[in-house]
Parts: structure tokens; sequence; C-alpha cells
């Protein structure tokens, strides 16, 4: 891999991921950008002790453009878009519409092909192993800046999650605080700690799952699985069997195989939906929709989770689709929004088992 860092017209960092040692990226930003100017504030709530990211700028935003205005795709017969260079592999670059900037954080926006009709589950090997050295290499990089405490990588997918930009892309988020979602998992690994005598909560339940029926595949080094409570009607969660506390962590054997892991995993979501189960006909509905998100350990300190440290964490994927079936969204309703009770139509079983079904040959 080489990276190549420079700056776009307006001074935010831009970098490229290249696969070829001897890629030279020397293109520049030729657009007549003023300096961008956010307006990010971080406010707690008071009764619920979380944070919510105020970000009145962002109604500004780029919203679906036609496919020849793409700003993620190259520049190239004129046209100039947020990448200077007429092709490239992988792209990182900070957020025009940043939810979270300055001391409150970054964002950044990940480009995993210059193909605008390509997706994550269409790349080669080669080409999701460099998305995987560009994640690890700005959880590293954001983890240096002081107000970071915790890095997301994560990928939205589709128009029904709310997606504005059709080219396969994701983003990062590096927060100046531990997220609601972790300090839950952090409660509980220092309950369970507790109440165990040491065990940790990660490993046992990954152990229970893989001795049980919603495994969905398993490779010599990473697992994936319907979670027993799973909150979505598909979700699966993908394991690296040797526990880490981030992407940066990932030994060399288990970075070799992520890629025909997570892309096979993804190639089956898009097939779950295909054509209604017991029917028959031109194939419906792909892709799926999904949200893949990446759970990574603060960094530093973990006030208030006493006898927990980061290497007790355990990094994971949770990838999940909002569409129950053929034609049918699962919406955050009263009991959902209102309460955070998920009521899920999909028994967790019979989601593995669909997922099982729709293997590749």
């Amino acid at each position: 891999m080489k990276k190549t860092s420079t700056r776009l017209a307006d001074g935010r960092e831009l970098v490229y991921y290249d696969l070829r040692d001897d890629t030279v990226r020397d293109a520049v930003d030729r657009r007549p950008l003023e300096p961008t100017v956010t307006a990010s504030e971080i406010r707690r709530d008071p009764l619920l002790g979380d944070a919510v990211a105020i970000a009145s700028h962002r109604q500004g935003r780029t919203y679906h453009p036609p496919a020849d205005e793409c700003p993620l795709c190259p520049s190239w017969d004129g046209r100039l878009s947020e990448i200077p260079d007429s092709a490239y592999d992988v792209v990182v670059f900070e957020n025009r519409f940043p939810s979270l900037a300055g001391d409150s954080g970054r964002c950044e926006v990940v480009c995993f092909t210059s193909d605008h009709d390509a997706s994550f589950a269409s790349l080669s090997d080669e080409q999701a192993r460099l998305v995987l050295e560009a994640w690890t290499d700005r959880t590293a990089e954001l983890s240096h800046l002081p107000s970071v405490k915790q890095v997301f990588c994560f990928e939205n997918r589709g128009a029904e999650i709310g997606v504005t930009l059709g080219h396969p892309h994701g983003q990062i988020y590096a927060y100046p605080f531990i997220t609601p979602r972790t300090a839950l998992m952090l409660r509980s690994l220092a309950d369970h700690k507790a109440e165990t005598g040491g065990e940790n909560l990660f490993d046992a339940v990954l152990t229970r799952e893989l001795a049980g029926d919603r495994v969905v595949l398993e490779s010599e080094h990473w697992a994936a699985f319907v979670p027993f409570a799973a909150h979505w009607p598909y979700e699966v969660h993908l394991y690296p069997k040797r526990r880490v506390p981030d992407l940066l962590a990932l030994d060399e054997a288990a970075r070799t195989e992520f890629p025909q892991v997570y892309l096979e995993l993804l190639r089956r979501f898009d097939r779950i939906f295909g054509r209604p189960e017991g029917e028959v006909g031109d194939e419906a509905e792909a892709p799926t929709p999904y949200i893949a998100a990446w759970h990574q350990a603060p960094f530093g300190d973990l006030p208030g989770h006493d006898g927990v440290t980061r290497d007790d964490f355990a990094l994971h994927l949770e990838l999940f689709t909002i569409r129950r079936t053929s034609g049918k969204l699962k919406f955050l309703a009263g009991s959902e929004s209102g309460m955070n009770v998920f009521i899920n139509d999909v028994p967790p079983e019979r989601a593995a088992e669909r997922l099982r079904e729709v293997a590749s040959s």
C-alpha cells in the first residue's frame, strides 16, 4: 500500500491509498473553494446523559446529485470533484459537511473505489484488503488527535438507509467522547467480569454462539453469527477469533482472510431478498440496504468502568439491514424510538438459516 496525503482547495486533508507503490499523486484541486465553515456543537442531555451533535451547516450538503455530477467520482473531462485525480483506488478526505469538527471531533469520507456503479460487495479481495488498511491507518492517525476518544468506521448503503450519494463509500467519525452504545458494552463487560471472577464477556458470547445454531459462516480466523437477541430482522456480527481491541491489533493472518469472509457476507445480504421466499420469477429488490459498523475500543482511560481496560474490549463488525421481508421495511416506531425497546419480527435462528441458504456456490 502507498499512502499520499494532500490538501483540497479549501484546506481539507485528502489521502490516497494505492495498490501500486509507484503511483504518483500530484493532481491539484482547481476548484475555487472558500475555507470550510462549520458550526458543530456537542450538547449533553441532562436526563439521559448522552450527547447530541448540533450541526446546522449540514442542511446545505449535497443531496442526490445525478451520476454525472457525483462529488465522489474522480475529476475528469473538465468536471471537478472532491477527488482531484482522474482515477483512484481508495481515497479518504475530510467531510465538507461534518457532523463533528474541531474540538468536537472529526468526520471523514472513505471512497471504496472510483467506479460509481460498483459496491463494496463487488470489490476484489485485493481492493477490500486496501479498504481495511485505510480504515486501520485512519484509526491510528485519528487516535492521535487531542480531542478524539473513539474512532468509528462505518458504511451506510441504500436510499432506504438515508444515503444521499450513490457512489460506494463509507464514513469515519472520530468522537470526543465514548459513545453511549460502547459505554453500555463496557458496563456489561465490567459487570460480567465481577460476577464471574474475571471471565471476559465477549469471549463468552463468541464461545456460546459458535456452539449454537446461529452461525452464518466460520473460517480459521473469523466467525460470523446472528446474535441471540438480534435487534434487526437480518443482523450479523463478525468477530476475529483472537480478541483484539481495534483494527490496529489485527494480525496478518486475520487481515489476509478478512476480504473473503466479509465479501461473502455482503454478497449473501444481497441475495436475501433476491426473490420472496417460496416464489419464482425475476430478481427483485436487490441490492439490500444495510449499515456496516466497526466497534473499536475507546482510546485512553475508561472512567466509570472499574476493572475493565481497553484490551478487554473485542473488535467486531455489526452488519444489519432495515428490510424485514420483500417490499417491507423495519421502522423504528413507538417502542423502539420512544423507549429503545426493539421488536424483531424475524427470529434470529431463522435469519441465520436464511443467510446460510443463500451461500454462494
